[in-house]
């Protein structure tokens, strides 16, 4: 989310944390002015209107505020329905004044601009300053003035007060655009002939300005909503969000409930929570949460194994349930994420056994066939009762399951698996032919005069501001028709999938040309990358930045924008330089509000529509899509987006835009045009804006709006309505209904989400909607029947005449993609199977790597198990790191080519001819003269330097280890008494550090009860101990290279007269 609660600690200064734990002789040291000063002490944990409560204690000692903490600290207090324990208190110096200099200010933000409200009297009796608080909107980028400040805000404030107060006001509204305030207030802001004073103040930031404000902000802890506590598993859950790009977010409700929740996506999850409280299960749900993105396996799993840890941890007599839900993906793999779900309920399958939990899974996307059979095994091979539903159910279908409201099918329907729509019995590399290129009603212009479900007489409860209705009408200078069947694109950033995506929906469509005409990525552009069109190959251009792009493509009027949240604002501001760009769509989630506002203004002085940010885009059946909108071919098929139909829909969620391209084609003829405008508080397009562009638009008949909490643009509908601007059917429900259930704030996936007055509520919204006269169903749950409800009317009043549906054409399948669903099988070119880096972690020999260093393996412990196989004992870890550092020698380039049997690295061959003869049988001596008589040197045996008398002390320093730690040694005793033979025959011939490595390693191979004794002859068969001289060397020969990089050395040529410069044998004949 974006716009984030602070304490009031963070925003003032000369204010103490007072806890339990508060030690006060420390304190009063530290400052001392607590023994001196009159005091002021309140709770700080969010909690509105202190002062009326009784929770401000004023004008006292120090002793007194001991007292009257004594009677507050830990107890547990109401405040509204909230039911909280008072923790944390501040203490301030007591200002006195008088009842006349206290003022209130406040500073919010909205789209337009930010609003500052002033009123001359503050403090605990203010009471609506919405009524009666002067104001002045600072439109965005517009800079505020004192003198606008005096003029339209002091009017009533005595004149020997309005230069200090124009200041403070300037300076504070400042402060709040520096630091990405959203919302400031200060009651009472005191101001006497002393100076200015903040009393109280309660304020939020914009998180998302982190990256930006992080030097100014430093480390800003964000405290829970009074009455709910901050649990470390949200903290940990948090840290996982903060260090992905997928978004996962969790909190808990009640930890004792008996019903939790695992859903995939910011709208889904709020759907649900809205279903589970409308059936009557507020009191037991446990948690918010929902994971979305594209998440790991490994993150899915670190977040399924801490909602399965919470909700094991105590039983419910009525035994748990566990709802996996989700609406159908764009974009995500729902087979990959449920994999990691899978681990996790295998790791805990006892405790959610013992504690009668049974699970309840929905979901759809790409591979969610795969998804949901991994699903239902993993129920029958532990014995955990899940059931498990595909597309064919409806979205929260599953909630009324699990709460016992309707019965549990024994066999759910299944659609059919995604290779059924993809593969093509065609040969042909030609673009299909045109199928259904119209809407069904696309000829008839009529538009149907039904009569509204509720009376549109019935007055709006609600009191609304002027505010709400001054953008009513969408600007002349943008567009209606935002894509044709002709329109082109530009993508920016490497997202070859996504284009991929586009370009088979193109295909699928019939589209003659592809929708994208080339990529912007200014890292590696200026190249071709290449894509399919239907079974053959195409080049698209990749360049490095716009203005080449549009110079070259001027047919472009669409830019997919798919910068991340720190280089979208500046890439969207170049790309609305250029003209002939009249739709961008950003998909990144998290940019600054202050940021996306400007984007606006810029967008709409300049005719450009904006879809997003935080949004997957949207889709026009038959014409085009915008990046990973609708998903998979098999979900673009099953929804049939590739032919428009009669009705159009506008979401803020892209997950839910899918759900609902998925309601609206079983409910109706299907889609015409969907757009999900983002979740943000900001959308760069309104639903008023799609709303309008839809009732122009004679191919659409009906219209589907699903709204949420948050914001007041549904009412903009319901004036459009009253005032016949909107003619045509409006089918309306807001999600967000749970949140007027809960007793604290809950803040949903959506940055927009949260409700911070009454007319914001979904409920409020809903109520208005119907009695503007939209088609407004009693839940989610009843929305695909009133679509139904609505179409069928229309169908019967003939606005709506059905066409013949007509087989839609199809695409080959991407190799990749079909090996995924399991579809297709291939020989490997290449095997290992000592090391696998494609999971979340590297593994070495089935071992992750985090494993690695918590046991402190080190360096011989891994090439233990890349070389081995095997987790080998401690002692022969250090041996081979031992090893390795008496090798370090050699560091020239002869000391790598010159390893082999003779010269520099017998390891091998000593270990092959040492273990050959003490496996037949041979004594040492005949060893000795079998080699001689055979006319073969002992491998492992003499030294040109050292001798008996001048011992290698590599040699001695590994021997007394191998002694002293090896189980073992019974080659290396062999190899000794070989040593004393051929030393008594010349005293250089001593077994040199390649035989006793080589011998050693046999010994350590064969006794350390890692290896059969097939296993341990076969390690040096193949070669693998003269690896360690290798590796040695190698050490040696970088050393070498930095040394004589270090003494600055030039080229080595070796000198001529070193050299023996000979002719080919048959030419000096």
């Amino acid at each position: 989310m974006s716009a984030k609660a602070i304490s009031e600690q963070t925003g003032k200064e000369f204010l103490y944390n007072v806890t339990t734990e508060t030690d006060w002789d420390h304190l009063t040291q530290e400052h001392p002015w607590l023994l001196t000063e009159r005091l002021v002490v309140k709770p700080d944990q969010l909690i509105k209107r202190r002062g009326k409560l009784g929770l401000v204690g004023i004008n006292l000692d120090l002793q007194g505020v001991q007292e009257w903490l004594k009677a507050r600290l830990m107890k547990e207090t109401m405040v509204g329905k909230a039911k909280g324990v008072l923790k944390n208190f501040l203490i301030e110096p007591f200002v006195p004044h008088a009842q006349e200099e206290e003022f209130y200010v406040c500073i919010y933000a909205t789209r337009e601009g930010d609003h500052v409200l002033f009123h001359h009297e503050g403090g605990v009796e203010v009471g609506d300053v919405d009524a009666k608080a002067q104001r002045l909107m600072v439109a965005v980028d517009d800079k505020l003035s004192e003198d606008q400040v005096t003029e339209q805000l002091l009017t009533h404030v005595p004149d020997d007060k309005k230069d200090v107060l124009a200041s403070f006001i300037v300076g504070l509204f400042n402060l709040y655009e520096d630091l990405y305030f959203t919302y400031l207030e200060i009651n009472p802001l005191v101001v006497t002939v002393d100076g200015v004073y903040i009393l109280d103040m309660a304020a939020k930031i914009d998180a998302t300005a982190d990256y930006i404000c992080k030097a100014k902000w430093g480390d800003v802890e964000f405290p829970p909503p009074f009455g709910r506590e901050a649990y470390p598993e949200e903290a940990y859950i948090a840290d996982l969000d903060a260090k992905s790009g997928a978004s996962l977010k969790l909190t808990l409700l009640n930890p004792r409930g008996r019903i939790w929740t695992m859903v995939a996506g910011g709208g889904a999850s709020v759907v649900y929570s809205d279903t589970i409280c409308d059936l009557g299960g507020v009191d037991e749900l446990a948690n918010y949460g929902e994971y979305s993105g594209a998440p790991s396996e490994q993150q899915t799993y670190d977040y399924a194994k801490t909602i399965l840890s919470l909700m094991t941890r105590e039983k419910h007599p009525q035994g748990k349930v566990l709802i996996i839900g989700g609406s159908i993906a764009n974009f995500t793999n729902v087979a990959a994420t449920f994999k990691g779900i899978v681990r996790a309920i295998k790791d805990y399958q006892g405790p959610l056994k013992e504690h009668e939990v049974t699970i309840f899974v929905r979901r759809g996307g790409p591979n969610y066939q795969e998804g949901l059979r991994v699903m239902g095994e993993v129920g029958k091979t532990t014995g955990i009762p899940i059931h498990v539903f595909g597309t064919e159910t409806h979205m929260t279908a599953i909630v009324g399951m699990a709460l016992g409201h309707r019965p549990i099918p024994n066999q759910p329907p299944m659609d059919a698996h995604t290779a059924n729509f993809l593969l093509n019995a065609s040969n042909s590399a030609m673009t299909p032919a045109a199928t259904r290129t119209a809407s069904f009603s696309e000829t008839r212009t009529s538009d149907l005069n039904l009569s509204p479900p509720f009376s549109l007489s019935l007055s709006l409860s609600l009191s609304l501001s002027l505010s709400l209705f001054l953008c009513l009408l969408v600007s002349s200078a943008k567009a209606t028709t935002l894509f044709r069947k002709q329109t082109k694109a530009i993508v920016w950033g490497m997202q070859t999938r996504a284009v991929q995506g586009m370009l088979d929906f193109d295909y699928v469509c019939s589209r003659e040309e592809p929708s994208v005409a080339a990529m912007v990525y200014p890292f590696t552009g200026d190249h071709k990358q290449k894509f399919y069109w239907g079974h053959k190959e195409i080049l698209l251009p990749v360049y490095k930045n716009m203005a080449d792009a549009t110079k070259k493509h001027p047919e472009v009027d669409v830019l997919i924008s798919f910068a991340s949240l720190r280089s979208a604002f500046d890439s969207t501001v170049e790309a609305m330089q250029y003209p002939q760009i009249h739709t961008i769509a950003i998909i990144a989630e998290g940019i600054p509000e202050a940021q996306t506002r400007k984007m606006i203004k810029m967008a709409d002085e300049k005719g450009v529509t904006i879809i997003g940010p935080a949004t997957v885009g949207g889709i026009k059946p038959g014409c085009f899509k915008i990046g990973n909108t609708g998903g998979m071919l098999d979900n673009i098929l099953a929804s049939k987006l590739y032919r428009p139909g009669s009705v159009a829909y506008v979401s803020r969620s892209g997950g839910m835009s899918n759900e609902l391209n998925n309601i609206i084609s079983r409910t109706t003829d299907g889609v015409y045009e969907g757009v999900a405008i983002g979740g943000d508080r900001y959308p760069g397009s309104t639903f008023m804006d799609h709303v309008l562009r839809y009732q122009d638009t004679p191919g659409i008949k009906m219209i589907v709006v699903l709204g949420e909490i948050g914001g007041t643009e549904e009412y903009k509908i319901c004036q459009g309505i009253r005032e016949g601007r909107i003619t045509k059917p409006v089918v309306c429900w807001c999600i967000g209904t749970c949140a007027t259930m809960f007793a604290s704030e809950v803040q949903f996936g959506h940055a927009g989400a949260c409700a911070n007055q009454a007319s914001e509520t979904a409920v409020a919204k809903n109520q208005a909607l119907r009695y503007a006269g939209a088609y407004v169903p009693k839940s989610f749950d009843e929305l695909g029947d009133v679509i139904r409800t609505v179409y069928d009317e229309l169908v019967a009043s003939g606005t709506i005449i059905p066409a013949q549906e007509v087989p839609p054409p199809t695409v080959p399948m991407d190799y990749s993609w079909a090996r995924e669903l399991g579809l297709i099988r291939k020989p490997a070119s290449f095997m290992t199977s000592i090391c696998d880096e494609r999971g979340q972690e590297l593994i070495y020999a089935g071992m992750p790597i985090t494993e690695v260093f918590k046991e402190e393996m080190g360096l011989g412990g891994v090439l233990g198990l890349l070389w081995f196989q095997r987790r080998l004992p401690r002692y022969a870890c250090q041996f081979i790191e031992m090893c390795l550092m008496v090798t370090a020698d050699h560091g020239l380039t002869s000391g790598l080519l010159t390893i082999g049997d003779r010269f520099g690295g017998a390891l091998d061959a000593a270990a092959k001819q040492f273990s050959k003869a003490f496996d037949s049988g041979m004594l040492p001596m005949e060893f000795v003269n079998k080699m001689k008589k055979d006319g073969k040197l002992i491998m492992g045996i003499g030294h040109r330097v050292k001798s008996i008398n001048n011992p290698d002390m590599r040699v001695q320093i590994l021997k007394d280890f191998v002694k002293q730690h090896f189980p073992s040694t019974q080659l290396l005793d062999y190899a000794l008494d070989v040593e004393k033979i051929t030393t008594s025959k010349k005293p250089n011939l001593i077994l040199n550090v390649d035989g006793f490595i080589g011998v050693s390693f046999v010994d350590l191979l064969r006794t350390c009860g890692g290896f059969t004794r097939d296993e341990a002859d076969e390690f040096v068969e193949i070669g693998a101990l003269n690896g360690i001289f290798v590796l040695g060397r190698s050490m040696g020969f970088i050393g070498h290279y930095l040394d004589q990089k270090r003494l600055k050395q030039g080229l080595y040529r070796h000198p001529w007269d070193d050299i023996s410069y000979v002719l080919p044998e048959h030419m000096s004949m």
